[in-house]
């Protein structure tokens, strides 16, 4: 049974930073493309960035780029995402999750997902 469990959301303000974390369990991620979406209330699901599993490849959304970097520690099963100069439009919950082998910014191509951890960002 195949596991993603997000945590390192929380209130922060303008600026600041956050460390989010996806623990994977329950199958070898070995193949996988794991991805970070977020979704704001009233507003589609966005693609925020993905990895592959072994690291060797990395995308990010436009509204994103140079803020946020994602990684993957293979030891840890983890993916992270680093979240810098946060502003209140990354006001989202965020979702970790899995397809199998390539890239694609698609929602509804990802097979697993996890519970969704909140980000919210003051002014």
């Amino acid at each position: 049974q195949v596991q993603l469990v997000e945590s390192g959301g929380g209130l922060v303000q303008a600026g600041d930073s956050l460390r989010l974390s996806c623990a994977a369990s329950g199958r070898t991620f070995r193949n996988y493309f794991m991805g970070w979406f977020r979704q704001a209330p009233g507003k589609e699901r966005e693609f925020v960035a993905g990895i592959r599993w072994d690291g060797s490849s990395k995308y990010y959304g436009e509204s994103v780029k140079g803020r946020f970097t994602i990684s993957s520690d293979n030891a840890k099963n983890t993916v992270y995402l680093q979240m810098n100069s946060l502003n209140p439009e990354d006001t989202a919950v965020y979702y970790c999750a899995a397809r199998f082998r390539n890239y694609s910014d698609k929602f509804g191509s990802y097979a697993y997902w996890g519970q969704g951890t909140q980000v919210t960002v003051s002014s």
